[in-house]
């Protein structure tokens, strides 16, 4: 695994000084990394959150969020991998699965307008515009995505997405979150969007170009989108990255203070096993 920059610092006020009598229990999210072709080769979508954001404010990020209670919909069409396949790549349950790929699609449509679906299991929407009342009715919770499919006669389709990684909150963190990440190549014909409430901008970047805004301070990662980022830069190419095989293991990072500063360290950093629970000064 690649091994955090020393420079990934955290800034004193995000981190709780004691670790909570009883860790928080983290909530099931999905993310997406939307890939594509571009000029000068391989790129991603990006979104830079509000500040305002409780949960990685003024970062950016990949499409993604929560899983709905209703993404485990038995009932919702599906194509591709069944859930018993995603439940063993993520080692989990078979419903957490089946809900955790329902909430990777449902996320990217609701907050970059990308449907992975189509009319049967051959082929994929072209232009996903045209469901835009019920992206808004998806994202204000009236419509569950299993409801969405079954009105328009649509298919997810589960064979668009590769599992990738599986990062969890730390626990000294209130909010926690365990987030399981996907690669997806962009459907032919769609355009991704910035037309959600969660972000302040977005668009298409090389996975290093996004990395060198980074270390320029143009911009804000998290350690598992530097992570990631840095895996997809490492594989060059797109075809490269969709056909890589991942064995995922849940990452937790932790937060260490060194030379009083407050940097983040992974699974295999020599610092990692003697991270303090508390982070007095």
């Amino acid at each position: 695994m690649a091994q955090l920059p020393e420079e990934m610092t955290v800034p004193e006020e995000m981190v709780p000084t004691e670790a909570p009598t009883v860790p928080a229990t983290p909530r099931d999210a999905a993310t997406v990394a939307l890939l594509r072709q571009g000029g000068g080769g391989m790129e991603v979508f990006l979104q830079h959150r509000v500040s305002q954001m409780a949960f990685a404010g003024g970062m950016t990020v990949f499409p993604g969020g929560g899983v709905d209670r209703r993404d485990c919909d038995v009932s919702l069409a599906w194509n591709g991998p069944d859930p018993d396949w995603w439940a063993t790549s993520f080692g989990c349950d078979v419903s957490l699965a089946r809900a955790l790929v329902c909430a990777a699609v449902r996320e990217t449509f609701e907050e970059c307008g990308v449907l992975l679906a189509g009319p049967d299991s051959h082929t994929v929407i072209a232009d996903a515009s045209r469901y835009a009342e019920d992206r808004a009715a998806l994202e204000s919770r009236e419509l569950s995505f299993a409801q969405f499919l079954e009105q328009r006669d649509l298919v997810l389709r589960a064979d668009l997405l590769r599992p990738w990684s599986n990062w969890v909150t730390p626990e000294e963190e209130p909010r926690r979150y365990d987030t399981r990440f996907f690669l997806a190549l962009l459907p032919e014909g769609q355009r991704a969007d910035g037309s959600t409430s969660e972000a302040s901008g977005s668009g298409w970047q090389s996975p290093g170009g996004a990395l060198a805004d980074w270390q320029a301070g143009r911009v804000g990662l998290l350690p598992p989108t530097w992570v990631t980022l840095t895996q997809l830069d490492e594989c060059g190419t797109l075809d490269a990255a969709l056909a890589a095989h991942r064995s995922i293991e849940k990452i937790i990072p932790r937060v260490v203070r060194e030379d009083g500063r407050l940097r983040v360290v992974l699974p295999g950093d020599p610092s990692y096993d003697g991270a303090d629970g508390h982070l007095e000064p």
